[in-house]
């Protein structure tokens, strides 16, 4: 008969590659979901257009189709495009100040309890990515009052 006895030395390694593995998985499969979830909104908001043309309703009158873009709410699938630009300008500014200061508060927290020389640089690594945050924040601002979206046409001088 089998000996219910397991060895720890065995299955610790086992443990330690597993949580990864599933968080891994487990976060493509929320991300395929999720993009299903939009894509079906998007189909449904195109055939509810459809029909509602076919009825005679003015194209005009009828709210925007949905657009595709990286939202964890699906209400802002129906916000305009600049808006979605200002709200993830805000959305890396504030990350990037949190990330920054983060990494300014490590290395000082490291440099008073540490004996260690140069130890403070290990803030530089978070520091760093706030940096980096705050620079994306400054790239995807919208300009010019943010009224140019993907689909505007050119202006012409």
């Amino acid at each position: 008969m089998y000996s219910a006895n397991i060895d720890a030395d065995a299955f610790l390694p086992f443990m330690i590659f597993a949580i990864p593995i599933v968080a891994i998985v487990g976060g493509i499969t929320a991300g395929i979901v999720r993009t299903i979830g939009h894509q079906r909104l998007v189909e449904l908001a195109q055939r509810e257009r459809i029909a509602a043309i076919e009825r005679g309703v003015d194209p005009s009158k009828l709210p925007p189709i949905p657009s595709l873009h990286d939202s964890d709410d699906p209400g802002d699938a129906f916000m305009p495009f600049h808006e979605r630009s200002r709200r993830r300008s805000q959305g890396l500014l504030i990350g990037g100040l949190v990330t920054l200061a983060v990494g300014i508060s490590l290395g000082v927290f490291l440099n008073l309890v540490s004996d260690e020389r140069g130890v403070w640089a290990i803030g530089l690594i978070p520091g760093s990515v706030g940096v980096a945050l705050l620079i994306s924040a400054w790239l995807v601002k919208p300009r010019n009052g943010g009224m140019m979206g993907p689909t505007s046409p050119p202006r012409s001088s």
